[in-house]
């Protein structure tokens, strides 16, 4: 009876913890723990970026300050004239235009030739309009310089700014420091988050967790190149970014709260 009983019982199954885990879960969890490291290297390479644009800031805006407010060299003569911290024009006659190849532009040249036993030069405009497209060789134009830099090609009431102004390439890089800045703690935060929802029993991701975020990001984003534009000193536009960030994640996190707090309030039922 006994040797029946033990026949007829069928082969033992394991417990349901001991199955093995299915493989969608372990590839589920392999891809998570794939885009939290791929966020968290994203965001510090660009944190890093940043860090090194901003060490080189300094001296580019303080430059730029400095452009700005030079003088013409008639107007002062003396030390500053000669150190060549006004700006000094001189004409010049064109010998050639050439636009050479640069990534998927184009760089605009003109050579000049100053005269009186000076050696021709050549001098990088930014863009081609409106003095570049228009020269030709044997034309006459005057070159203003700073520091010894060409900054300036005037022909007629034309003016075209040089490659080597100072200015517009702090502001550009301000912008951008200030953007992978913003970008990059985005990543930094959104790797630990991200991580926090990989714990089992976490709840669900809404789609306004994504979508709130990356709206204020890009808000910040518009906020910080605003400020590198209009603001003239780094610490003021970094005050600028920092308070219009603050008020942007500040609202995301209060419209992301109030749903959740709706909900919660609905649900609760009051005992009798």
């Amino acid at each position: 009876m006994t040797r029946d009983r033990a026949s007829s019982t069928g082969p033992s199954r394991p417990a349901p913890s001991a199955l093995p885990p299915h493989p969608s879960a372990s590839a589920s969890a392999s891809a998570g723990l794939k885009g939290v490291v791929l966020a968290a290297v994203v965001g510090s390479v660009m944190l890093l970026a940043s860090a090194v644009l901003f060490a080189l800031l300094p001296g580019q805006l303080s430059e730029a300050r400095d452009f700005r407010a030079a003088r013409p060299c008639a107007e002062l003569g003396g030390s500053a004239a000669e150190n060549g911290d006004c700006l000094a024009e001189r004409p010049a006659t064109v010998l050639g235009t050439e636009a050479r190849r640069r990534g998927k532009g184009h760089a605009r040249w003109v050579t000049l030739d100053p005269g009186r036993g000076s050696e021709p030069f050549h001098v990088r405009l930014r863009g081609e309009r409106p003095v570049w497209e228009k020269l030709a060789p044997g034309d006459r134009v005057t070159v203003s310089s700073w520091r010894g830099r060409t900054v300036q090609v005037v022909a007629g009431e034309a003016r075209q700014d040089a490659i080597d102004r100072p200015g517009p390439g702090a502001i550009v890089r301000l912008a951008v420091a200030l953007a992978l800045l913003i970008v990059g703690c985005v990543f930094v935060r959104s790797a630990f988050w991200w991580n926090g929802r990989r714990v089992p029993g976490a709840p669900a991701v809404r789609a306004a967790q994504v979508t709130v975020p990356m709206v204020a990001t890009a808000s910040a984003v518009g906020v910080a190149v605003t400020a590198a534009v209009t603001v003239e000193s780094l610490p003021l536009a970094l005050l600028a970014t920092a308070a219009g960030c603050a008020a942007l994640w500040a609202a995301s996190a209060w419209l992301l709260r109030r749903p959740a707090r709706g909900r919660t309030a609905r649900g609760t039922v009051s005992a009798p």
